[in-house]
């Protein structure tokens, strides 16, 4: 087993929180667990991660995925279904159409030797949007573990607080959880961890601190910035490749990639282009501020980019 702090990076707080709750496997835990952040803060990355690393039984549930009452409570029902039935390989689908059913075939599938000596654990990312099914979903949820009599802990994702959350009727508080915002040091250990094995940690490292010395104040999404960290690092590397420079010219390296990564920021990063349509602009030598232009220079452009 990893170690978990190589895996998940400058969440220590959360992952250490979460293994307090989820104690022993075969302990009964918490009935649920509301963890709450902005997106791109570490939310779904380290519950997947933890559950995966410890090995422990789940289902992980996309809300938005499953949008009505019926989809979502028939799925879960029927990936847990196929993990107890994972010896024998035999298995067949389930149906359920209101909370109540759920709630008597879910005490019948956690009967499974595999399951009814530990804790399973529900997870649903988007969690908001269960707010837009039946009313008694989320009571439902949060007070599964009463209801069934079984070691169950649901786990809700989302990106608003749990004061917007509550239902008006009132319902059972689960534990909160907050992941905040990376902060630049954050970011910066977490991209330099990425780098390419055929350049240096230092090399990588210089370049994730100018990457982010631009890019920072308009954008702190870590998924949006590891995406512009790949598609500009052949930039980066250019005069090294060509032999103009050294690994260490980071005076050098800077001058060519600034205006690069400006240009990045006015063009990619506001999705007026793909990246394939940003890397093809780059290879041909054409700015992308021909994309503003007229008609002549917007053909002349396409031309390049399509041919």
């Amino acid at each position: 087993m990893p170690h978990l702090e190589n895996v998940v990076l400058c969440r220590e707080s959360q992952v250490s929180t979460l293994q307090s709750l989820f104690g022993e496997r075969h302990h009964f835990s918490f009935p649920s667990i509301f963890i709450y952040g902005h997106t791109a803060s570490g939310k779904t990355y380290v519950t997947q991660t933890l559950l995966n690393t410890l090995e422990l039984p789940h289902v992980f549930m996309n809300c938005v995925e499953c949008f009505t009452l019926r989809l979502l409570l028939e799925q879960i029902l029927n990936k847990l279904n196929h993990f107890s039935s994972s010896e024998d390989g035999c298995s067949t689908e389930i149906t359920c159409e209101t909370f109540n059913d759920f709630v008597r075939l879910f005490k019948k599938v956690t009967t499974a030797e595999n399951l009814k000596d530990q804790t399973v654990y529900i997870v649903l990312d988007k969690a908001e949007y269960l707010r837009d099914m039946e009313a008694n979903i989320l009571p439902g949820f949060l007070r599964l573990q009463e209801l069934t009599d079984r070691n169950v802990t649901v786990i809700f994702l989302s990106e608003i607080v749990w004061e917007k959350f509550r239902p008006n009727t009132g319902c059972f508080e689960p534990f909160v959880l907050y992941f905040p915002d990376y902060s630049i040091g954050n970011l910066q250990k977490i991209l330099s961890h990425d780098h390419p094995p055929e350049y240096s940690a230092d090399f990588y490292a210089a370049y994730i601190n100018i990457l982010l010395g631009v890019f920072y104040t308009v954008c702190r999404d870590l998924k949006e910035l590891r995406y512009l960290a790949v598609l500009n690092f052949p930039k980066y590397c250019e005069p090294v490749v060509k032999g103009e420079a050294s690994e260490r010219d980071t005076r050098k390296l800077w001058r060519n990639i600034e205006p690069h990564l400006k240009k990045a920021m006015q063009t990619v990063y506001l999705r007026e282009i793909s990246s394939s349509q940003w890397e093809k602009l780059q290879k041909d030598d054409i700015d992308p501020g021909q994309l503003k232009g007229n008609k002549g220079s917007i053909k002349t452009v396409l031309r390049h980019l399509f041919n």
